[in-house]
């Protein structure tokens, strides 16, 4: 990949709207990503994600706000230095999936050898090397999530936006998507994510925003607003049994371990050391039960939210 710009921000977006006639579709958004990480870009149906995404690779335009694309406003030479997999899919199902890649490649700037040198590399990689002389329409679902894959990152952009990147895929070739994003982390590529597979995203991902309604509703590293929400309990692994004490509300038995109920403003440092002066138990593992993704966003956006609308 070629070197990048100085700074380790690949997209800065300040103060971002948007309105369709009486829909303020995104409301004063603010975020940036950087190099080198996965970002998290998430949000219910109708949250504004795809406004912003369009606004972003400059398919429509902002009515406020300003955004920095690998240094400064988008160009045409920058279009060559990023990577878009939409959510609708799209390639032209009549051309085989060598020619697919090769026509794709070169209209990102590719020469004609390195196109080819890539194309093989990649579909070796994502196991479709022998499917390569198949028609688009030939093949299967999750073949073609892979091809799609390729297509959009195979010029190794700088920037990558994905939307539902692991749509269709079974656990062995997630875990191929999967590696060759880490690689292009490790490159020093800027990734944003959208998906509705929140198990990915607190695997994957540094940081996330989450949007609800037009608007900036969590913003920040994933271990932090895991660590802001996280319930008064703790969870601990021990030799011997415990049926009660003090500073806990209620003690239940999960997967082997100990899940604490800690009363109201009891910190969880004072049970800790409780239980490590107890003479019956030994602590071999205590810690503070994190709250998932999912359950945060019912908090924050204060409804159920359906996988049908996280992934739209």
């Amino acid at each position: 990949m070629e070197e990048m710009n100085n700074s380790n921000c690949a997209l800065e977006v300040h103060h971002l709207s948007k309105t369709y006639a009486t829909v303020r579709a995104v409301d004063d958004i603010s975020f940036e990503v950087q190099h080198g990480e996965i970002f998290g870009l998430l949000g219910p149906n109708g949250a504004g994600k795809t406004t912003i995404l369009r606004m972003l690779l400059d398919i429509i335009k902002q009515d406020a706000g300003q955004i920095s694309i690998l240094g400064g406003p988008m160009s045409e030479e920058k279009k060559t230095r990023i990577g878009y997999l939409p959510e609708e899919r799209g390639l032209y199902e009549d051309m085989t999936l060598w020619e697919t890649l090769l026509f794709l490649g070169q209209l990102k700037g590719l020469a004609r050898q390195t196109a080819e040198t890539r194309a093989e590399a990649y579909l070796r990689e994502v196991e479709l090397w022998e499917p390569r002389d198949r028609k688009i329409e030939a093949l299967s679902r999750g073949m073609n999530q892979k091809a799609q894959f390729v297509a959009a990152t195979m010029h190794e952009p700088e920037l990558i936006i994905i939307d539902e990147p692991f749509s269709g895929l079974d656990p062995v070739n997630t875990r191929i998507i999967k590696n060759l994003l880490y690689e292009m982390r490790e490159r020093g590529a800027a990734i944003i994510m959208s998906t509705h597979q929140m198990h990915q995203v607190e695997e994957m991902c540094e940081r996330i925003l989450l949007i609800d309604r037009g608007k900036r509703v969590l913003y920040g590293p994933v271990h932090e607003i895991r660590r802001e929400f996280a319930g008064n309990a703790v969870e601990v692994s021990m030799r011997g049994e415990i049926h009660h004490a003090p500073g806990v509300e209620r003690i239940t038995m999960r997967d082997g371990s100990y899940r604490l109920l800690l009363e109201d403003g009891v910190q969880p440092e004072e049970v800790l050391k409780t239980l490590v002066e107890m003479p019956e138990i030994t602590v071999e593992r205590f810690e503070r039960v994190q709250t998932s993704l999912d359950e945060i966003f019912v908090q924050v956006v204060g409804r159920e939210v359906s996988v049908e609308e996280l992934a739209a």
